[in-house]
């Protein structure tokens, strides 16, 4: 396994994944990453300051992703992990917890103070990975990302005082 910085041939395959999963656990296609503009076009869409999109390659094999940019709506220095997502082959050998950590190094390196994350109930892994690293719920929504459908919010304050170990 291996993770990378996303290339443009990798867009057709991170949507496939991000939709793909949101049909298998059920989501709401409307108010959800499937609609995002940006789900078709990831690597443009991490092309900005402070933001930066990881691929996980198995075999030259593109089966899962996740990154991190600015929360849209917000002017505090409050980014985003964004787009995590993994093919079934992906799941369940502690790959989403190397990505995790991957991007919040990544939040670290950008000087954000915050790193804010909406996902659904329904995605229990994920949500535990959350919570063991340090992520609160809150009562609402933060920004304006525009995924209505999502009905968990977490917020995780960062250690801006991180040492970058790349």
């Amino acid at each position: 396994m291996l993770i990378r910085k996303i290339r443009p041939s990798d867009n057709p395959f991170i949507e496939q994944i991000i939709k793909s999963s949101l049909v298998e656990f059920g989501l709401p296609m409307t108010g959800t990453a499937y609609e995002d503009k940006d789900t078709q076009y990831m690597y443009e869409a991490y092309q900005g300051n402070r933001a930066i999109y990881f691929v996980l390659e198995d075999k030259g094999t593109v089966v899962g992703g996740g990154g991190i940019k600015a929360l849209q709506g917000n002017t505090d220095n409050i980014c985003e992990l964004q787009k995590m997502y993994f093919a079934p082959e992906a799941r369940g050998k502690g790959y989403g917890k190397v990505m995790f950590d991957k991007c919040i190094g990544a939040a670290k390196k950008f000087d954000y103070t915050q790193c804010y994350l909406e996902s659904a109930g329904s995605l229990k892994a994920a949500i535990h990975i959350y919570e063991k690293n340090g992520f609160k719920h809150l009562k609402g929504s933060l920004g304006g990302t525009g995924h209505y459908s999502c009905g968990v919010w977490m917020l995780k304050d960062l250690d801006t005082n991180f040492t970058n170990l790349h």
